[in-house]
């Protein structure tokens, strides 16, 4: 046996050796070629000879068909590539391309869809997940939500990298409390190039995609792409559909050696009908039948006419990079990304006794000829608008100077956001119509609405970073820090509030330390050491909001404002050779851990959110990563993680404390993987992916949780014979092959949803339902692609 061992690491070393020296070579003959005068015939033929060699080396840093990208960065991070990207469903989104990756938690909730996410990396909910486009930060500024659907094609990704445990020192995130996914997209070709798809499959799904290269534009140095694309699906379950328009475009100047300039711009307009998020006691009772209806029926609040989603997105930013010689050189960027509403939902008003803000008011104005008005009701059916925008823009400026064995960076992000959201309420008739000119009013006049806000915030952030190189760059230390500073105001214009303003400013310091060590160029052990911070999310955290029914704050601001804080400790180890590998141990302290309760209001399919405090939280674990290089065509990728997580505090619960404390974390299962298995040969192609993620609990009190779920998708296609210039190719996508019915995650979790005691006084707290994400059904997808 030792001497079968001896023989493997003889090989292993063998290999490995061969390698490194057939890239060096490599690299030697490109420096030679480069610095060439003009070349014969036959010397080109051999330049585009090692162009091909330098094109296999490089994708020796990506493995299992895509699925896994090699990193040397001392931090544990993972990656999909644009090969498995190409060939997943095309109207893929971000969560769901990366749910493969260890200690991500993420479905798609359909065929199509365009809300924003819910998302957990190692027990961190989306909110608290930096997600970053392009160095743009992606999300709304005030309450995290990341619209991703609105970001970019999937056609146009070119590769999505997710820092498990810690956040990018110079990311332009605030809300980033230790994990941040970060998308790039495809460049411009260098050669004209026009790429067309359509797809079409279940639920009368379908994409229709066009993608144009300019190639080099004159001698100017100057490459474009442009794209366009239009989805369409029905809502597969209850009723409506769904559409999406969307617009990339990039487009890149090389101005010397060095030194090179990109512009990008998106936009989105899309239109969807409301997803319902169930009760486990609606999800047991209706399945996966849960959704709008098609017919109105007098008070119907859940007719499709009532409820859906008008959302909008557009973005553009202007990137450079200078090199000044000596080891010096600048990143600059100037962004500005703006998401916009309205939302709509369906609502019981009050006719009498209601409230306007916190007035109250004996009747609704002209009750008796409103739409819809019924004597023998004292409510009356209306649809909310919920009209809404925000407007994220800012600077980043990272400098660099390498000198010898010492790299020193310097950062400033700048960044001005804004916000406006207001609500009008309009009747609806028998017939479940409704007129966007008649707002509902009261007391002369005053429009019935709950939140009228505006919010503003500015932020300022400086780092600084140092890396140090020792033993010919196989040893390197990095220390750094980052320092936040921001202002953020809200104002909330409702009739007879006392607490219309709120303005809070945060110092926020977040250091880090990262060590790395590497034996050869193949096998490199890690640790660091970094922290994150999250600033309060939303209105809740800063104003109450008021209902029209009783007058009083459906939500109450945070009584300690105080910005979520994590510190992080990492040791891993990576291997790069035959095979490429992570092993990575974490652990992880949390400070003023905020959870987000989302609620139905009753009567309506709105929401309401509250901000909970649930302070310390604890986690450790471990999680893997391994992938193969293409073997007769096949690549194999595993991943997995087992993370433990405890509350730290009994939280602080209407005058007593609910004993939260030892409990584990909400959607944090304690185990997931996946498996994955690609084939590749140049002609057919496919692709096979099996994720498990184990059971995760929805309330804090640990009284409510759902199952386990496997899922499983396949894609497989094939090459078509070229017609002319044109390249064809064929593809099928099976999503959830297995038709598994199930809860993914949670939309809004509770404290308890069972009754509990508190601590001190013993008084009994009623419970209240979380509310869950249906996962996708089965879908079949057809996509016919071709090149010209």
């Amino acid at each position: 046996m030792k001497e079968v061992l001896l023989l493997s690491a003889v090989c292993l070393f063998a290999y490995d050796t061969m390698a490194i020296a057939k890239e060096k070579s490599n690299n030697k003959q490109v420096g030679a070629k480069k610095a060439a005068p003009a070349a014969s015939k036959r010397q080109r033929n051999k330049t585009k000879s090692l162009d091909e060699e330098i094109a296999v080396t490089a994708h020796r840093n990506e493995a299992g068909g895509g699925m896994m990208v090699r990193h040397s960065v001392p931090k544990t991070v993972s990656s999909v590539a644009s090969d498995f990207i190409a060939m997943q469903s095309p109207t893929s989104t971000i969560e769901s391309l990366i749910q493969t990756l260890p200690g991500v938690v993420s479905a798609s909730e359909g065929p199509l869809t365009t809300s924003f996410s819910t998302l957990h990396i190692r027990g961190m909910a989306q909110a608290e997940i930096g997600v970053t486009l392009e160095g743009m930060p992606a999300a709304n500024p005030f309450t995290y939500s990341t619209y991703t659907p609105s970001l970019v094609d999937s056609e146009n990704i070119g590769q999505i990298n997710v820092l498990q445990g810690s956040v990018d020192i110079n990311s332009p995130t605030y809300n980033a409390t230790g994990a941040e996914i970060s998308t790039s997209i495809r460049r411009p070709s260098e050669k004209q190039r026009i790429y067309a798809s359509a797809s079409g499959g279940s639920y009368g799904t379908n994409k229709d995609f066009i993608r144009y290269d300019t190639g080099e534009i004159g001698h100017s140095g100057v490459h474009a792409f442009v794209s366009g694309s239009y989805s369409r699906s029905d809502m597969w379950r209850g009723v409506g559909d769904i559409r999406r328009w969307h617009v990339d475009a990039a487009l890149t100047k090389n101005w010397s050696r060095g030194n090179e300039s990109e512009v990008i711009f998106g936009f989105t307009q899309a239109a969807q009908a409301e997803w319902l998020y169930p009760s486990l006691a609606n999800w047991k009772t209706y399945g996966i039948n849960y959704g709008l209806n098609n017919q109105y029926y007098a008070g119907d609040t859940h007719y499709v006419g009532l409820n859906g989603k008008n959302t909008g997105a557009v973005y553009g930013a202007l990137k450079n990079h200078f090199s000044f010689g000596h080891g010096l050189s600048l990143d600059a960027e100037a962004y500005s990304v703006e998401f916009h509403g309205p939302y709509y939902y369906g609502e019981s008003v009050p006719v009498k006794n209601g409230y306007v803000g916190a007035e109250k008011y004996k009747y609704l104005d002209d009750y008796q000829n409103l739409p819809g008005y019924n004597p023998a009701s004292s409510k009356l059916t209306a649809v909310e608008v919920s009209d809404w925008y925000t407007l994220s823009s800012g600077l980043t400026l990272v400098g660099h100077w390498k000198h010898k064995f010492n790299t020193l960076n310097f950062s400033y992000w700048y960044s001005y956001a804004q916000e406006a959201a207001s609500q009008k309420f309009y009747p609806v008739n028998g017939a479940g119509n409704w007129n966007s000119s008649t707002p509902l009013t009261a007391n002369g006049g005053i429009l019935i609405n709950e939140d009228n806000e505006n919010a503003v915030q500015q932020l300022n952030s400086f780092a600084v970073d140092d890396k140090m190189s020792f033993l010919h760059d196989r040893l390197t230390i990095d220390g750094g820090i980052r320092m936040a500073m921001v202002n953020r105001q809200y104002t909330q214009d409702l009739t007879n509030v006392s607490a219309s303003k709120s303005i809070h400013n945060v110092f926020v310091p977040s250091p880090q330390v990262l060590i790395s060590y590497r034996f050869n160029p193949n096998h490199q052990i890690y640790v660091n050491g970094t922290t994150g911070y999250h600033l309060p999310a939303g209105l809740s955290s800063q104003l109450a909001s008021y209902s029209y029914s009783t007058g009083k704050a459906t939500s109450l601001p945070m009584s300690d404002y105080k910005p979520e804080y994590m510190i992080t400790e990492e040791v891993g180890y990576r291997y790069s050779g035959l095979l490429m590998a992570n092993l990575a141990g974490f652990h992880y302290n949390v400070t003023n851990h905020q959870i987000s309760a989302e609620s139905y209001e009753p009567g309506s399919t709105s929401t309401i959110s509250q901000l909970i405090n649930a302070g310390g939280l604890e986690a450790y674990g471990i999680q893997t990563e391994i992938a193969t290089h293409p073997w007769h065509h096949v690549s194999f990728y595993a991943s997995g993680q087992y993370m433990h997580t405890k509350n730290g505090n009994n939280i602080a619960y209407e005058g007593d404390y609910m004993a939260t404390k030892g409990k584990q974390e909400v959607g944090a299962p304690k185990f997931s993987g996946s498996l994955g298995l690609t084939y590749n040969d140049g002609t057919w192609f496919g692709n096979f992916t099996l994720q498990y993620t184990g059971s995760q609990y929805s309330t804090l009190m640990n009284d409510q949780s759902i199952p386990s779920y496997f899922t499983a998708n396949v894609a497989v296609g094939r090459t078509l014979p070229k017609i002319g210039r044109i390249a064809p190719k064929i593809r099928l996508n099976l999503v959830n092959m297995g038709d598994e019915h199930y809860l993914s995650s949670m939309y809004g979790y509770t404290t308890n949803a069972t009754t509990q005691r508190g601590v001190v006084s013993g008084k009994a707290f009623s419970g209240s339902q979380p509310t869950y994400v249906i996962g996708s059904p089965f879908v079949v997808m057809g996509t016919l692609s071709a090149d010209f």
